[in-house]
């Protein structure tokens, strides 16, 4: 899994503001307009994801193995984050702390 796990860290790391939020969204199970909602929830507005956005994110996050379809719900799939998006996850807030703190380092 490290091998798999070094070659998506390449790929997601940094990470779009998209899917950083639809991971973190899926920290609990919903559906497409689920997470649209949630993460407009999360950003207090700022962002709101479209339809086409959202769901071929969630196609290639879903093949690469960073979510996975627990179920359907009227005929809506219900994801959830994988180990490994969680994982991903993780790596990207820990990258994103370290430059908040060089910042603050800086004088900023």
């Amino acid at each position: 899994m490290d091998l798999y796990f070094n070659k998506l860290s390449n790929r997601y790391i940094p990470m779009t503001e998209t899917a950083f939020y639809i991971l973190l969204a899926l920290k609990s199970p919903l559906h497409g307009y689920g997470i649209i909602l949630e993460v407009e929830s999360l950003t207090g507005g700022r962002l709101r994801l479209g339809a086409g956005t959202i769901y071929g994110t969630l196609s290639k996050m879903e093949k690469d193995g960073l979510i996975t379809e627990i179920g359907q719900e009227d005929r809506r799939k219900i994801y959830r984050q994988s180990m490994l998006g969680d994982e991903l996850l993780k790596t990207e807030i820990e990258r994103l702390r370290t430059l908040i703190h060089d910042s603050e380092r800086s004088g900023y």
